[in-house]
């Protein structure tokens, strides 16, 4: 079966739901081929804390009516070392700026649900995907559904899949560069319908390793604690986690709900770039074109940021302007490198590195010293964490 499209979207997260969503509001038509069913994607757990600016693009595609009814608006997140914390007030150093708590589970499935209403072309189950003729004219898409072959001839493709997916692969390796650290820990997370130990998030660097505090509700609680690569999730049953944060989090362990587990995991920990994000007719977005640790809760919105960038490019391709589409590498990596810089310069404070020397937590200590003092550094951490600006001025 052969068909046409405007633009192939690879990857129904929710950086190719979202895309999807934008272009189809500019009369842009696109197709999105996914390779999971849609339980699959809607039960993924991801991240929750979302910018401003990811707010507005979602309120811009029209579907943040749930968001703006149930997500949790967070004015400043509080950082903790050896269980003694302070705040950093976000909307008072940023002139109002703010984020929004609401599960990336959530906005997945609010996306899927614009696009069924409005009859989307969304293709769940897509196997066997490959992308021919990228640095011609002339690009298409092959996948097999339900055993049948299939062509979808189109005018670009957005590789939206992931750091695991075809699109990235697809660009020859002479031409692509990676940049990578991989981190000599992971994070074991618990999920638990209980209400969460405070009402804003904790980050605490204490001398056992980091924790985090973090909610997808006002009765619904995410933990972290870093653990070893080598840890299992067998050796970490939920009284031992529990217990393990209440140390980690000092003062504020007297608030904490104990629960069962919904879900634990236990997630690696990577920083990723690859260079460029735009070769030919295929264009990359999200995951698929970098990695952050999440302690700067910076991947989801990265995406959101790439999503924006790359719908205005291919809105004003077809108004006759192809300035954004040649310029969309460039622009998406400058501001990819900036929350590279936040996430690897929050992961280092706040977290115990192997090779960790009595000097090297002296400077991590004397850091947070500094930022509890200066409102000054705080007003940098406050704006990096809210989001740089997708468009900076100068």
């Amino acid at each position: 079966m052969r068909q046409r499209t405007q633009v192939a979207i690879i990857g129904a997260g929710p950086a190719g739901l979202l895309l999807s969503q934008l272009l189809s509001k500019a009369g842009i038509d696109c197709t999105l081929l996914e390779r999971k069913d849609r339980a699959y994607v809607e039960g993924r757990i991801r991240a929750g804390v979302l910018e401003q600016g990811t707010v507005d693009l979602l309120r811009e595609a029209g579907v943040a009516a749930r968001l703006d009814a149930e997500g949790l608006p967070h004015d400043g997140f509080r950082l903790a070392l050896d269980g003694e914390s302070f705040r950093v007030d976000m909307r008072h150093l940023t002139g109002g700026k703010s984020v929004t708590v609401y599960g990336q589970t959530e906005v997945t499935k609010d996306l899927i649900e614009a696009h069924v209403a409005r009859g989307a072309a969304l293709v769940f189950e897509a196997e066997e995907v490959a992308l021919h003729e990228i640095d011609g004219k002339a690009p298409y898409v092959t996948y097999e559904k339900d055993g049948q072959a299939h062509r979808l001839d189109c005018d670009f493709i957005a590789g939206c899949d992931g750091y695991h997916g075809i699109a990235r692969r697809s660009i020859p390796a002479e031409v692509l560069k990676s940049f990578e650290r991989v981190y000599p820990f992971g994070w074991l997370g618990i999920l638990a319908d209980v209400p969460p130990c405070d009402h804003e998030l904790i980050y605490a660097n204490h001398e056992r390793g980091f924790a985090l505090a973090s909610m997808r509700s006002t009765t619904r609680s995410r933990y972290y604690v870093q653990v070893a690569m080598e840890e299992k999730l067998e050796d970490w049953p939920d009284e031992r986690l529990w217990d393990e944060l209440a140390l980690r989090l000092g003062e504020h362990a007297p608030h904490i709900t104990r629960g069962p587990a919904l879900e634990k995991s236990i997630a690696p920990l990577r920083s990723f770039v690859a260079e460029p994000m735009r070769w030919g007719q295929l264009f990359l977005a999200g995951d698929a074109a970098h990695i952050v640790p999440p302690t700067g809760a910076k991947g989801l919105n990265l995406a959101a940021s790439d999503v924006g960038l790359l719908a205005e490019a291919l809105t004003a391709h077809y108004r006759g302007d192809d300035a954004g589409i040649e310029h969309y590498s460039a622009r998406a990596l400058a501001r990819v490198w900036k929350a590279e810089r936040f996430s690897w310069w929050f992961t280092s404070l706040t977290h115990r590195f192997p090779e960790m020397d009595g000097f090297s937590r002296r400077m991590q200590m004397a850091e947070l010293a500094y930022i509890r003092e200066s409102e000054a550094a705080r007003r940098v951490v406050a704006e990096n964490y809210v989001g740089l600006p997708l468009h900076p001025s100068g």
